[in-house]
């Protein structure tokens, strides 16, 4: 009988070192979302543990190690109801705790009782201190102050230390000027590990010891007296030894519920379950294609019965249309009178409302660069009506992103890009134009200059640029022409025409013919010059343009890599970047990293742009 109770005896024993060597998830801190904290204790001298979110692998950003360098605030009740020996006990523990910690461990002593104070800063060797603790003569215990100012001390601790708070007390708190919540939210907020001991008496209530260590990833603990303190800390220092800190970003949204699970080669693994806080996303449940068998043959007869709808309408519209021309020479002028009086109001409206934003808006500087973009362009568009149809391309985005439910930030890009989206075509097809324009204007000088030299006028000269030229400069010479016609000085034509296009080409070339015909003198020679000195410049610019294509492409693919990543690693894990997207420090990070794009873009754009 006694040797079966030693068999069992080792048995049990064995069976809880097994136990306390195990991975175990002690607690999980989600209070920094997106960053989480996980506190897991393994076998001592184990290597870090991995740990796994909803089956996947994670990848930590920080581990800790508590058996390494750490801070250690030991917060100590000295109130009333410690005087005598659980005073003596209480020291004595704390001491044994103290000289079990590593050589580049530091601890900070607390002593609360009507108030918390600190008696020993950051040492190794707080013994003395420790030793001349002394009952506080006025009643009270301020538990929830010691935690707050044990948090302070440690706030300014080198974060890559463990951080720990070892708190001893045998009542409840009854005078401090911080709540629990507050106390529970400053130890997390400097990574805290919260260690209770609770001694057994008729005042003493464990939960809210428990909450505060369940809190931190920490343990409680309770003595029946306080002759058990000895082994209770001990057992903390043999925990310390075996505890790890992990931080990491989860990739899982607020309000929805993880399942971590933290894992140690040859020693075993733990699972624990997490709901993150915040308002979890609405579910999107399939619904299938096909709830019924008769679902394909009704939409089969759907489309048959419009497609027969449309070839009536298609044959009874043709038949109209036949029998209208054959009564348009009787009745056609009431139709088309009518016709035209609803199509004159709409027109009308529309013209009041664009001629009203012009005069509003007439001396805006803003809005006359608009309508010269569009004269560049040659469109035959007004400011006001690109101004309404970039608020109303900027409204119809923002409605189909908002219908495809897409998130407030990204709504907000998409509608600033669709307003933008008819400037920026006009002003592509502007720089088009000059560009086309400059292409021509050697060879439209030089086609003047042999006018000359055959002994025709200026004017005549003009004339057969536009007979043989193309588009945009004949076009723009034939304006010339009409409006000299009109009344109009030639310079005054030839100057209203170099603002129009906007080239430094031409406004060179019309200036010195200009300069040509107000002081005298052939004009053939001249527009020569000007012909081989506009091509010589065009030349310099398209070498220019070769030897900084290799940094224009470098700028390129520095502006667009960002986003293609982004799609690409989107498409493949879109979980990975939902942070980015639904979190205001991810928006954050995106409007930071567009910034610098932009400043990095005109960094570069200016370095390898050259205006001669």
């Amino acid at each position: 009988m006694r040797r079966g109770a030693v068999t069992a005896l080792v048995v049990f024993a064995a069976w809880a070192s097994a136990a306390s060597a195990a991975v175990d998830i002690k607690g999980v801190d989600t209070s920094g979302y997106p960053e989480m904290r996980v506190t897991v204790t393994a076998p001592p001298g184990s290597v870090e543990p991995t740990l796994d979110e909803n089956g996947r692998p994670v990848t930590v950003d920080q581990a800790v190690s508590l058996a390494g360098a750490k801070s250690i605030v030991l917060a100590v009740d000295r109130s009333h109801s410690m005087a005598g020996r659980s005073l003596r006990d209480a020291t004595a523990a704390a001491l044994a705790l103290v000289h079990s910690i590593g050589r580049t461990d530091s601890v900070e002593v607390i002593a609360f009782g009507h108030r918390a104070q600190v008696v020993s800063t950051f040492s190794q060797s707080p013994d003395a201190t420790l030793r001349d603790l002394t009952v506080d003569r006025t009643s009270g215990t301020a538990l929830w102050d010691a935690v707050t100012l044990a948090s302070t001390g440690l706030s300014t601790r080198p974060a890559t230390q463990g951080r720990v708070i070892v708190v001893v007390t045998d009542g409840q708190d009854v005078s401090s000027t911080a709540t629990r919540a507050t106390a529970i939210r400053s130890a997390v907020a400097v990574h805290a590990t919260v260690y209770t001991v609770g001694i057994a008496s008729p005042d003493f209530t464990p939960s809210p010891l428990e909450a505060l260590a369940e809190s931190t990833g920490g343990s409680y603990q309770e003595a029946t007296s306080s002759a058990q303190l000895l082994p209770l800390y001990r057992s903390i220092g043999r925990s310390l030894e075996r505890t790890w800190e992990l931080r990491y970003a989860t990739a899982a949204r607020p309000g929805e519920s993880v399942v971590l699970e933290a894992a140690v080669a040859g020693a075993g693994r733990s699972t624990r379950g997490v709901v993150l806080p915040g308002t979890p996303p609405p579910l999107r449940t399939a619904r299938p294609a096909w709830t019924s068998r008769l679902d394909p043959l009704a939409l089969a007869g759907a489309v048959f019965v419009l497609m027969l709808c449309a070839v009536v309408f298609a044959l009874g519209a043709r038949r109209r249309d036949w029998l209208a021309s054959r009564l348009d020479p009787h009745v056609a002028t009431t139709r088309r009178a009518k016709r035209t009086s609803h199509r004159g109001e709409a027109r009308s409206l529309l013209k009041r409302l664009f001629a009203a934003t012009e005069r509003a808006f007439a001396n805006v500087k803003q809005f006359r660069s608009l309508q010269r973009m569009l004269v560049r362009a040659d469109l035959p568009l007004l400011a006001a009506e690109l101004v309404y149809l970039c608020l109303g391309c900027a409204i119809a985005t923002g409605v189909v992103a908002g219908v495809s439910g897409a998130s407030a930030f990204v709504v907000l890009v998409l509608v600033f890009l669709g307003g933008w989206a008819p400037i920026l075509f006009v002003a592509m097809k502007a720089r088009s134009r000059i560009r086309a324009f400059d292409e021509q204007l050697p060879d439209l000088l030089t086609t003047i200059a042999a006018s000359l030299k055959a002994g025709h006028s200026f004017r005549h000269s003009i004339q057969s640029v536009v007979d043989e030229g193309g588009d945009p400069a004949a076009k723009e010479f034939r304006r010339v022409l009409t409006e000299t016609r009109l009344g109009r000085q030639m310079d005054d034509a030839l100057s209203d025409l170099s603002t129009r296009i906007g080239s430094k080409n031409l406004s060179f070339a019309l200036t010195a013919v200009t300069i040509q015909r107000q002081i005298g003198g052939p004009l053939a020679g001249l527009f020569d010059m000007v012909a081989d000195t506009v091509r010589q410049r065009q030349q310099f610019a398209r070498k220019i343009r070769a030897l900084t294509a290799m940094g224009r492409m470098s700028a390129y693919v520095l502006i667009g890599l960002p986003f293609l990543v982004a799609v690409a690693v989107s498409a493949i894990n879109s979980s990975y970047m939902g942070p980015l997207w639904h979190t205001t420090t991810g928006h954050e990070l995106v409007g930071a990293g567009l910034v610098m794009i932009a400043v990095g873009s005109l960094i570069l754009r200016k370095i390898v742009t050259f205006r001669g």
